[in-house]
């Protein structure tokens, strides 16, 4: 084999093997997930906040005194826990839960810092979600069908999946001040927090 045979079979090599490259392509395209999957969350929390009248009216605002929860979690009627988000929805501790949450994980991703912990947050929050609408059940408590498209994989596992993917492959890095971020000499010493 040629020099230059072994040197394009070594770099193919290269690239293939899982996680030894990145490419400048995947790299933006991961930032572009990244804030796109960040601004979600962002959005959601100001049309709550706000109720710029998307799904929000601007009577039921929180800064109206709406409640965040209240609307969604009263209206659960599937699944084994609805007693449980009928009993939660509106209380304040649970609104101020979700805002948060809303918040902190939107401008962690469209940052790029605290992935993993963003990563973890919106892993949380979508599997709570995604029991309360409780995609399994093919009939809601009044035996309505339920309206699900696919019992298991649905926007809260791809949200979820994604935004662990993001943090690990470290997407806050590019267009995104995750490099500067785990520069930190206490980022440095609790690397948990990249």
């Amino acid at each position: 084999m040629t020099t230059l045979g072994r040197s394009s079979a070594a770099h193919l090599e290269q690239v293939e093997a899982p996680g030894s490259m990145l490419t400048r392509t995947a790299a933006r395209a991961l930032a572009v997930l990244r804030i796109s999957t960040g601004f979600v969350f962002l959005w959601a929390f100001l049309d709550k906040t706000f109720g710029w009248n998307y799904a929000t009216p601007s009577a039921r605002a929180w800064i109206n005194g709406g409640s965040p929860t209240k609307g969604f979690l009263s209206s659960v009627d599937v699944g084994p826990f609805q007693g449980t988000f009928h009993s939660i929805a509106g209380d304040p501790w649970a609104d101020w839960l979700f805002m948060l949450g809303l918040l902190g994980i939107g401008v962690a991703l469209i940052a790029g810092v605290g992935m993993r912990i963003a990563a973890g947050a919106a892993t949380l929050m979508l599997a709570m979600m995604w029991f309360a609408e409780y995609p399994l059940a093919q009939h809601t408590s009044t035996g309505e069908p339920s309206g699900s498209n696919n019992p298991i994989t649905d926007y809260h596992f791809l949200y979820a999946v994604g935004t662990i993917v993001l943090a690990l492959t470290y997407a806050g890095h590019t267009w995104g001040l995750g490099r500067r971020w785990a520069k930190l000499p206490f980022v440095q010493r609790h690397r948990w927090l990249i």
